[in-house]
């Protein structure tokens, strides 16, 4: 655990860094309210020790404040060094952010036992932070295909819609379809319905370079995004996929091929004039329906390479 120790008396922080560090933990030394913020801001302690007068300028107080604005991930746990030790000093103080307070002249054993219980706090806030992670990462990803979901994908095609704005760059998205699904899990069953819809994804995964992403659109529907792939591009990298989802060689008995295939639909964004992420969704949408109308197992092109702009 890194602490902060910020206060303007030598023997006040030799004590702190000597309670510290038998407890073994590492220890950042401050003189001043200044200069506890510029580490702070550097060195991100789990634990600020700091004197709450510390002249002139900026004092304990106005450090946890600071300390308490700034704070977006973890948590730093504040305790504040002082003797004023009123009831309305120490609220001031808790009110300014600090977790607890010792009362000078320093204890090393009340200091040793705070420093115990902000171990405890700070491993508790980091535990919270990592199931919120998680949390956020589950609901953005399809629990069958472990893919990507429409949520996510609605956060990544604004951005890269903005980016290539921004930028001048053109980007194309797929939206692909398992052609006859329904027979095939009437065939099949549902259970080996979602398996094929598995090996597909994964398929699908290993396909993806770098940089695009890959999603479950919906059923047995995918979406891919390819940053920086025109239309010819797209087609011809949509094309090869294609083809390795008929190389898998799923059996389906109910489809003209024998075994399961996808259909493609492909619309392309360039910088220029009037279409929004959501348009391009639609076209793409529109060249799926092309692809199956002109047989399905194909990849659909059709005059929908559009221009579109902020």
């Amino acid at each position: 655990m890194r602490v902060l120790v910020a206060d303007d008396d030598a023997g006040v922080r030799l004590v702190a860094k000597t309670v510290v560090e038998d407890m073994g933990h590492e220890c950042v030394e401050a003189t001043n309210g200044h200069e506890a913020w510029a580490l702070f801001t550097e060195c991100q302690p789990q634990v600020l020790i700091t004197d709450r007068m510390m002249p002139p300028g900026f004092d304990g107080l106005q450090l946890c404040r600071a300390v308490r604005d700034r704070e977006q991930t973890g948590y730093t746990y504040i305790i504040l060094l002082t003797s004023m030790a009123s009831q309305h000093d120490v609220l001031a103080g808790i009110n300014a952010g600090a977790d607890d307070y010792v009362v000078k002249p320093l204890d090393p054993f009340a200091l040793h036992l705070r420093l115990l219980v902000a171990s405890r706090v700070t491993t508790l806030h980091l535990e919270l932070e990592h199931a919120r992670a998680e949390l956020t990462e589950q609901a953005k990803t399809d629990p069958l295909t472990r893919l990507n979901n429409r949520l996510k994908l609605s956060e990544d095609l604004d951005g890269l819609h903005r980016h290539s704005i921004r930028y001048g760059r053109a980007y194309s998205l797929a939206l692909c379809d398992v052609d006859f699904f329904k027979r095939f899990n009437d065939t099949y069953g549902h259970q080996a319905g979602d398996t094929a819809l598995q090996v597909i994804a994964k398929t699908m995964a290993a396909f993806g370079r770098r940089g695009e992403g890959i999603y479950r659109y919906g059923g047995e529907e995918f979406l891919l995004l390819l940053p920086e792939q025109a239309a010819s591009g797209a087609a011809l990298a949509l094309e090869k996929l294609r083809a390795n989802i008929e190389t898998l060689g799923i059996a389906h008995a109910s489809a003209p091929a024998g075994v399961l295939t996808v259909s493609v639909g492909i619309s392309t964004f360039i910088p220029g004039s009037g279409t929004d992420s959501q348009g391009l969704l639609k076209r793409a949408d529109i060249a799926l329906y092309e692809a199956k109308a002109g047989g399905r197992n194909r990849v659909a092109t059709p005059d929908l390479t559009v221009t579109a702009g902020p």
